[in-house]
């Protein structure tokens, strides 16, 4: 898969993690479906990828509301997070990504900006053996709005020194693109597992 970059001369690559970087998604759907399952609740495989870029808290209070459900945000969100990690092994990059990974690093400074947990970001590159590419990490908890907010893009493009019209952003999420949109940052679209 050969990912045409558009035209620019960016200071700085700005990544999303889960189904950019690592093609996560489809372990991170089976993750949430077990940890759902043991509270009678379900998250239609759709919808799941129609939030992609939500933090975990907010998809748990989101299903809560819908199923009129009262699931323990915490303890929902831990066990994903542990049935998640045990899947890892099995994790892979995406391919056209990671070609741009590896062409640009050492030249423009690199970031990841996602609305994962810190610890399953860097669960993720550890287990691709990408983390030490990336200069800074932008995770829920670090900013108060997530995607299609632009504050994370923002918060990384300040970050990284560069302004955000330098920044090339790669996505696989609409919240995502909407996000770098608004940030004024060009985007590159990242297929979904199933479209690739």
């Amino acid at each position: 898969m050969i990912l045409p970059l558009p035209p620019g001369d960016f200071q700085a690559y700005l990544f999303d993690c889960d189904g950019t970087i690592a093609d996560s998604m489809p372990l991170h759907y089976t993750a949430w479906c077990q940890a759902l399952d043991e509270w009678g609740c379900e998250f239609p495989e759709d919808l799941f990828y129609a939030w992609g870029g939500r933090p975990v808290a907010d998809i748990i209070d989101t299903l809560n509301e819908r199923h009129g459900l009262a699931m323990p945000v915490d303890a929902v969100a831990r066990r994903r997070e542990e049935l998640y990690q045990q899947l890892l092994p099995t994790l892979t990059a995406v391919p056209g990504v990671l070609r741009h990974i590896h062409d640009a690093h050492r030249r423009v400074p690199f970031a990841v900006v996602s609305g994962s947990t810190r610890e399953s970001v860097t669960a993720s590159l550890t287990a691709l053996g990408l983390l030490d590419k990336f200069d800074v990490l932008v995770c829920a908890g670090d900013y108060a709005r997530g995607k299609p907010d632009p504050e994370a893009f923002l918060l990384a493009a300040r970050l990284l020194g560069v302004p955000p019209r330098s920044c090339l952003v790669f996505e696989d999420a609409d919240l995502g693109i909407q996000a770098a949109t608004a940030a004024g940052m060009a985007s590159v679209r990242i297929p979904e597992p199933r479209r690739r």
